[in-house]
């Protein structure tokens, strides 16, 4: 009997080792679509390990902006993260290739880029100790704001978020003048009630889940950006989960998200609508504003590039979208 008891608690300790918890954070609010794709996520994952695996998503920023996200998966308070490239850029600066302003206008442009560098970015990553579980485009990003914007000028005006800890982007917006702000991005709300900023730039589906378009109820119907995003995990953990698990682990991640990039393919028409409903006005271009925001972007470049932006990749994003 005793030896059968033995046995028995050898068997659930030896089970109970094979389990791995892996705490993930990210900004997307709970009950977003963002945040349902990695519940999904996790029960799969869940279900492809035979429960050995087991994610605990903490949303809405409550372990911290993206910086903070990075630096707990370093000192392993965490162990992943759903980033966007602004996080990603913190551990390889190569990941700033997203951020060449009117550059990415089309999916094609997105592609080009991304097959281009992709495989560096990963390689780099992994020499910095995570792995990346997949890259993919939330959507395009626009410039919201309290008060119509059209040129350049009008931005000039207004008080601009950036984000916190990020020096170099804020010096680069004060030399070109215009009037940074530095925030934590989960403060972008209660930054646009106090008035301490008037103006940021983001995918319309983000405005439409924070309520930020409540404020800043102007859009500017001008592709400033992509917003991308990545499921990254620090290599302790990954190699804590068992080898045979790997390939399936991040078959899951892609499948999901790629079911999420076809539902983004709706979901900036779909939210603009909605936000237009409660107030939004949406604030088209002309070939003359168009002009001015390019020339106001070749202006910024050479404080963009080889600063911000590493040479070799500012050229080949130019290379490959133009």
């Amino acid at each position: 009997m005793i030896r059968f008891l033995i046995i028995f608690l050898i068997f659930i300790s030896n089970g109970q080792s094979r389990k791995t918890i892996i705490k993930l954070a990210t900004l997307a609010p709970e009950g977003t679509e963002w945040h349902g794709m990695l519940m999904e996520m996790g029960q799969e994952w869940r279900k492809s390990t035979k429960k050995s695996v087991q994610l605990r998503v903490y949303p809405g920023g409550v372990i911290g902006d993206e910086r903070d996200m990075v630096r707990k998966m370093r000192i392993g308070q965490i162990h992943a993260a759903a980033i966007t490239t602004e996080g990603l850029s913190e551990i390889v600066p190569e990941f700033s290739a997203y951020f060449v302003p009117l550059a990415f206008q089309t999916s094609q442009d997105i592609d080009n880029v991304t097959e281009a560098i992709l495989p560096d970015l990963e390689q780099k990553l992994e020499d910095k100790g995570f792995k990346l579980l997949h890259l993919g485009e939330l959507g395009w990003a626009y410039w919201f704001s309290s008060k119509p914007i059209q040129t350049p000028s009008d931005l000039k005006g207004m008080k601009i978020f950036t984000w916190a800890g990020d020096f170099k982007w804020e010096r680069l917006w004060e030399k070109a003048g215009y009037n940074p702000v530095p925030l934590a991005s989960v403060d972008i709300l209660s930054g646009l009630q106090t008035g301490l900023i008037n103006s940021f730039s983001t995918i319309p589906l983000y405005a439409l889940s924070q309520q930020s378009f409540g404020i800043a109820n102007h859009m500017l119907d001008l592709k400033w950006g992509v917003l991308m995003a990545g499921i990254v995990i620090d290599l302790r953990s990954w190699k804590r989960i068992s080898k045979k698990y790997h390939k399936d682990l991040i078959q899951i991640t892609k499948k999901i998200q790629n079911e999420q990039k076809k539902l983004n393919s709706t979901a900036e028409q779909k939210s603009i609508e909605a936000m237009k409903e409660y107030g939004l006005k949406v604030h088209s271009v002309n070939n003359n504003e168009i002009a001015l925001w390019q020339k106001e972007v070749e202006r910024m470049s050479p404080n963009l590039r080889g600063h911000i932006i590493p040479e070799e990749v500012f050229d080949k994003v130019i290379k490959l979208t133009q």
